[in-house]
């Protein structure tokens, strides 16, 4: 008797906007397509920056086997958003008014799809697409394992008009250590803000999810993820599935790491990492001040640029 071989899975993954979601997808695609999976790479049009746009272009002449699909966002009108003109908070927004669009691309794809990665962002406007195709939906969360738990649980903090008061100095989710309020985002303390009605909204989604992909691992955030995986966070979260880290799907590049041995050395918990992304533009002056603060603090300090 012949045995019959399995097809390889075929795994559509959906980002949102902005450069600290879409490389992590990549790399996932990158991950996955090197080990004999079929991938397609779904991604709006338009994107909303130039850096979206080049790093696509730049990963697909790397990756020629990745299939592309790109779906038009239905345009909003500013004025019917008028807590913010966020760019990004807007193309969040517009994508998930615009993803049941995916349906006729998802339903004929070929092969079949066998699961779909879609970013946070898009989880509730997903879930109805994946189950009328019967096709399971991982969500992606790009953000540590203690900031998707306080997004999974933002619903519940918004149900508390005091939660996000300047009387408490922390705000308190179960299951893991209270976060300081100066770390909550400020939209977050306005609940009609649309970043915060789109995050409220698409946490009550995730429930229909199969799992959570994070690109995080047991040893960097033992405590959060065994909180968040034994139901003390939420009791209705499906698995949270740590895989990280993502490597890079660039060339590789020499990088200095001689900062290493000095990190190495220091004592425990001792150290301020200090990234302020890729959206946040400051003045020679304004780096200038914040380099003198940090050393006049007294702290040990890592700054990557």
């Amino acid at each position: 008797m012949s045995k019959t071989t399995a097809s390889p899975p075929h795994i559509a993954l959906l980002p949102s906007a902005g450069m600290g979601h879409l490389p992590p997808f990549l790399r996932l695609a990158s991950m996955l397509s090197s080990r004999s999976c079929t991938v397609t790479l779904i991604t709006a049009s338009p994107s909303v920056s130039a850096a979206e746009s080049s790093h696509i272009s730049f990963f697909l002449s790397q990756h020629p086997q990745v299939k592309h699909i790109e779906f038009q966002v239905l345009p909003c009108k500013p004025s019917s958003n008028p807590t913010t003109d966020d760019p990004f908070f807007l193309q969040f927004e517009a994508s998930n008014r615009s993803v049941h669009h995916l349906y006729p691309s998802l339903a004929s794809a070929s092969p079949p799809l066998s699961a779909i990665f879609s970013d946070f962002a898009v989880a509730s406007s997903i879930a109805p697409v994946a189950a009328d195709l019967g096709i399971p939906n991982y969500i992606i969360s790009t953000t540590s394992c203690k900031f998707f738990c306080l997004m999974a649980y933002l619903p519940v903090l918004l149900s508390d008009t005091l939660c996000f008061s300047s009387s408490l100095s922390e705000v308190n989710i179960p299951g893991i250590t209270p976060l300081p309020l100066p770390s909550i985002p400020p939209p977050f303390k306005n609940p009609s803000h649309l970043f915060t009605s789109l995050i409220a909204t698409n946490a009550q989604a995730l429930s229909k999810a199969k799992g959570i992909l994070m690109n995080t691992f047991d040893d960097f955030e033992p405590e959060t993820l065994a909180a968040i995986n034994s139901g003390r966070v939420l009791d209705n979260l499906p698995p949270i599935l740590p895989i990280g880290p993502l490597e890079t799907f660039e060339p590789k590049k020499e990088q200095d790491q001689s900062y290493l041995p000095w990190l190495d050395s220091q004592p425990a918990e001792s150290v301020v990492y200090v990234s302020f992304g890729s959206r946040t533009a400051m003045s020679s002056a304004q780096i200038t001040e914040l380099s003198k603060g940090l050393e006049r603090s007294g702290y040990r300090f890592l700054w990557e640029e």
